[in-house]
């Protein structure tokens, strides 16, 4: 059993590890998010069957090897992003992470309960001052589970994960039914264009920071198969079958938004629950995640705290008209995301050659400005790529991060050469 801290600024001792099923399930559950479904819908809206599933499958292929590679280095080390942050950012460097993580995370916080609020106004009928009240409330309601930590989330995720496919395969075959099988479904022509990259951006860009955070469930895998394996098996199938899931509707009603599907379904009362349930799964992950990341940019173990500070700044946002800001947050976050892990794979792999020192044991620069400026130069490239972003600024960050190493070690043995007598 973890402490109630959930270790936010130590590695995770072997003894509060576990094994596959509850670290599946838990990534299943943030994985399963509405928001993904609004993608997958505008996905279906613009590409036939075949090559909306093409486009799906390579997508999350490329989001889930992402999440993997840092689900290892997680399970390895036993440290978050966020603490692997001050190794290749600094003791105080890391505090950059520790933003854009939690920046990343209270944006969809701030959007989830926006969400819940506004649809449940229109499917219900209420008037429109209870919108407010309502994400106050669910606001709040939300960061519930992640009070509890871990034990929390890996219950309700054993409910909700279930239900949630069980809706998901239903609304899928009443929307084969209604289309008139398969063969008509994959004989439908898009209404919409975009273009390839464009596609695979989206799909790898609306869990990009999920992916990133992900380490903090997965540093605490029993071992480094239990973590890629659960990385794999959660954004490969969960993240795909949302995809697929609201893609597939879409092409049959011209509807993206999967919740008014339901209701052309004759599912208005599951898609309540859905809703409700979809965001609780998710909901709760997310403000742990923004929690993590606060109490490391204070430096601070009190994450009951920060997970209330938390929840209440997300209200707010998300009374300040968050639900209108989905799409541009997205593009935003598939360029200053990816760079992070990019330059932390190096830092572990290529620098650190597989294994941190103990945090406790080593004295840490207050910046590594080769780490810095590597990141800063995969966000420009991301952002300013016409092609995959997030894999650009993987990339970019990457490789610049390497020459940089490769540049200042030359530099440290000439130095040392021409001081030798």
């Amino acid at each position: 059993m973890s402490s109630p801290s959930e270790f936010p600024l130590c590695e995770a001792p072997q003894h509060a590890r576990k094994g596959l099923l509850p670290i599946a399930m838990v990534l299943f559950s943030f994985t399963f998010f509405t928001g993904t479904m609004f993608a997958g819908g505008k996905l279906g809206m613009a590409f036939g069957f075949i090559d909306m599933l093409w486009i799906a499958t390579l997508g999350n292929t490329l989001l889930a090897l992402y999440a993997a590679a840092l689900a290892f280095i997680a399970s390895r080390s036993g440290l978050n992003t966020v603490l692997m942050g001050r190794f290749c950012f600094g003791e105080a460097g890391s505090r950059l992470s520790d933003f854009l993580l939690g920046f990343a995370e209270l944006g969809w916080y701030a959007w989830g309960t926006a969400t819940v609020a506004i649809v449940l106004v229109k499917l219900l009928g209420l008037a429109e001052g209870f919108t407010v009240p309502l994400m106050v409330l669910f606001g709040l309601g939300f960061s519930i589970t992640a009070l509890v930590g871990f034990k929390g989330l890996d219950l309700l995720s054993r409910v909700s994960v279930p239900l949630m496919f069980a809706l998901l395969i239903v609304s899928m075959v009443i929307a084969t039914r209604d289309v008139g099988g398969l063969q008509q479904l994959a004989a439908l022509v898009p209404h919409e264009t975009m273009t390839f990259s464009a596609a695979v951006t989206m799909v790898f860009g609306t869990f990009a920071s999920g992916a990133t955070q992900a380490t903090n469930w997965t540093r605490l895998s029993r071992s480094g198969r239990v973590a890629v394996t659960a990385s794999m098996v959660a954004f490969l199938l969960g993240n795909g079958l949302m995809v697929v899931a609201g893609a597939w509707c879409a092409m049959v009603y011209q509807q993206a938004d999967i919740v008014e599907v339901m209701m052309l379904q004759g599912l208005s009362f599951a898609a309540v629950v859905m809703l409700c349930l979809n965001l609780w799964t998710i909901q709760g992950p997310t403000i742990y995640n923004v929690a993590a990341a606060a109490c490391h940019l204070v430096r601070s173990e009190r994450r009951r705290t920060a997970t209330l500070v938390a929840a209440g700044v997300g209200i707010v946002l998300a009374i300040g008209g968050m639900y209108e800001l989905l799409i541009p947050f997205l593009v935003l976050l598939g360029s200053i995301i990816p760079p992070v892990g990019g330059v932390i794979m190096v830092d572990f792999w290529y620098r650190h050659r597989g294994k941190y020192p103990a945090l406790a044991t080593v004295s840490l620069p207050r910046y590594n400005l080769l780490g810095l400026f590597a990141y800063g130069v995969g966000a420009l490239a991301a952002y300013a790529s016409p092609w995959v972003a997030p894999l650009v600024g993987i990339g970019a960050s990457a490789l610049c991060y390497i020459v940089l190493l490769e540049l200042g070690g030359r530099r440290r043995a000439l130095g040392q050469a021409r001081a030798e007598p």
